[in-house]
């Protein structure tokens, strides 16, 4: 069955007990602890060893699974700690960028390298390191996914699919999914409005708000057998006050628990 939860990003203005206080009150099952330098550090990897305990206890306390960690960055030092914190906490799925630049074949070629090496280390913490193609990234859209899928064989990589960047690099994520999804192994989503190279205002991300069939790409998630993560990941919403961001996050809810209910998969 499909597990909804937040990416804690969402709550960047906030402290970690209550943003896992307000996802538990929209009603999702986990949440997405957001270790991501210099934007929103829930998750403090260089001190993970201190904070982790209480970082695992907040989320317990509040009835949510830990089910991924974005650190985005492909930095090994920082990857390690993620895999050590993930192994340690029980945090499954470690989500990163793929860096460099779009249509530049040796930003491509290294990114891959290093997800490569990234994701065999990974295979021995037990955990799973996943990449989402990303507007102006090396990885962007389905060709370089499926040419990223086709060099990394580890057991422990996967795709983090987000539609909202692959409806805007002009392809449909509903379409783009199929010959992705044995290797999608856990999805960030968003709404958006137009194919820009942003995902507009934190409200437009609102799932439903914009202009994505986001209906089409959760049914053929679900017919594709799909069984990982779907967590909301909100960007953009520093500043907004705590009733606006849960105002998102259980409008969001609303939405996908809606859809995924009507297609048998929660």
């Amino acid at each position: 069955m499909i597990e909804l939860g937040v990416n804690s990003v969402l709550f960047g203005d906030f402290n970690f007990a209550t943003a896992c206080k307000h996802i538990k009150l929209a009603n999702y099952d986990g949440i997405e602890v957001s270790a991501i330098k210099g934007m929103c550090e829930h998750l403090v990897l260089d001190e993970w060893e201190k904070q982790g305990k209480e970082v695992k206890h907040i989320a317990e306390d509040n009835g949510l699974k830990l089910l991924s960690m974005e650190v985005a960055s492909l930095d090994e030092d920082r990857l390690t700690k993620a895999f050590e914190a993930g192994a340690a906490l029980g945090i499954p799925i470690i989500n990163v960028g793929p860096g460099g630049k779009s249509d530049v074949r040796e930003d491509l070629e290294r990114s891959i390298a290093q997800l490569k090496k990234m994701s065999e280390k990974a295979e021995n913490y037990g955990v799973t390191l996943c990449v989402k193609a990303h507007v102006g990234s090396a990885i962007y859209n389905t060709p370089t996914m499926l040419y990223a899928i086709d060099k990394i064989d580890s057991p422990a990589f996967g795709l983090d699919m987000d539609p909202s960047h692959i409806y805007r690099v002009g392809e449909n994520p509903e379409e783009a999914i199929l010959s992705i999804l044995p290797r999608v192994k856990h999805i960030h989503i968003r709404d958006c409005k137009g194919r820009t190279s942003g995902p507009g205002s934190p409200f437009m991300q609102i799932c439903g708000r914009g202009d994505i069939n986001l209906m089409a790409f959760c049914k053929n998630l679900v017919d594709g057998g799909f069984s990982g993560p779907v967590c909301l990941e909100i960007i953009g919403a520093s500043q907004l006050s705590l009733p606006e961001v849960v105002m998102i996050a259980s409008e969001s809810y609303g939405y996908l628990n809606a859809i995924f209910k009507y297609l048998g998969a929660r």
